[in-house]
C-alpha cells in the first residue's frame, strides 16, 4: 500500500542483496511518513531484453528500468510543491540503485482508492488505530474497518 513494480532486464537486480537494498530504502521513505512497514511491497519483475520497447523500438542500447508506483494508503495533496517533494524523494531513492549505475529509467505514481484494499478499510493516516498497525506491523481489526 504503496506497491512498487520494478520492471528490469535480466542481469539487473539478480541478487537478493541489490533487491533488499532498494526495498529497504523504499520502505524507509514510507515508515518515515508514519506508515506501517508491512504496507510497503516491492516486486522485481525480470523481463527478457527483447521484451523491453521504448518509443516503438527495442531498447538494446542500455538497460531500461521502468518503475510503477501505486499509492493506496495515503495520497499526495494537489499541490505542486508537494508533488515536487514526492518525486524528489523517489529520485533520491532510485538514484544509487539505478541512475548511478548508468541505467536508463523512468517512474510514475498512481493513486488508488484506499477503501478498496484487502476487504478492510485502513485506519486514517496518523490515527491511533494506524499507530497500532505500525507497532504490530500487521493489519489489526478496529471499529469502522469493515
Amino acid at each position: 500500500m504503496p506497491l512498487w513494480l520494478i520492471f528490469h532486464p535480466a542481469g539487473i537486480f539478480e541478487d537478493s542483496a541489490s533487491k533488499q537494498a532498494l526495498a529497504e530504502d523504499i520502505t524507509k521513505m514510507y515508515t518515515g511518513l508514519g506508515l506501517p512497514a508491512f504496507y510497503v511491497v516491492a516486486k522485481f519483475i525480470k523481463l527478457p531484453a527483447e521484451d523491453i520497447w521504448v518509443g516503438g523500438k527495442q531498447k538494446t542500447d542500455m538497460p531500461f528500468i521502468r518503475v510503477v508506483i501505486k499509492h493506496i494508503a495515503i495520497h499526495v495533496p494537489d499541490d505542486d510543491a508537494l508533488y515536487r517533494r514526492t518525486t524528489s524523494r523517489i529520485d533520491r531513492i532510485l538514484k544509487p540503485h539505478i541512475a548511478d549505475k548508468g541505467y536508463d529509467w523512468e517512474f510514475h505514481v498512481e493513486e488508488t482508492e484506499r477503501k478498496l484494499w484487502n476487504g478492510m478499510i485502513p485506519p486514517p493516516h496518523k490515527s491511533e488505530e494506524e499507530r497500532v498497525w505500525v507497532k504490530e506491523n500487521r493489519a489489526v481489526p478496529y471499529e469502522g474497518a469493515f
